[in-house]
């Protein structure tokens, strides 16, 4: 059981680095280089970092769709 102080491993926590706070969209991406053009690779990102995330991965023409993490699980759960 988890002490008050530490976190639910449960939880997804953003992709930034060095934030460890949960996680409310999924940014689905994918390398053309790499990848074949239905491949979805994911990152997760809180509110504060949704942006930069966004941002980093966009510019390298790698952001494909930004969905809520919520709406992504009933995705998932239904595919």
């Amino acid at each position: 059981m988890n002490s008050p102080d530490s976190p639910d491993t449960n939880v997804p926590v953003c992709s930034a680095k060095g934030c460890r706070v949960p996680a409310v969209w999924v940014l689905a991406w994918n390398n053309p280089k790499l990848h074949t053009p239905d491949r979805r690779k994911t990152w997760l990102a809180c509110e504060e970092h949704r942006e930069h995330l966004s941002q980093f991965l966009g510019v390298r023409g790698f952001l494909k769709d930004v969905v809520d993490l919520a709406e992504w699980e009933q995705r998932e759960r239904t595919t």
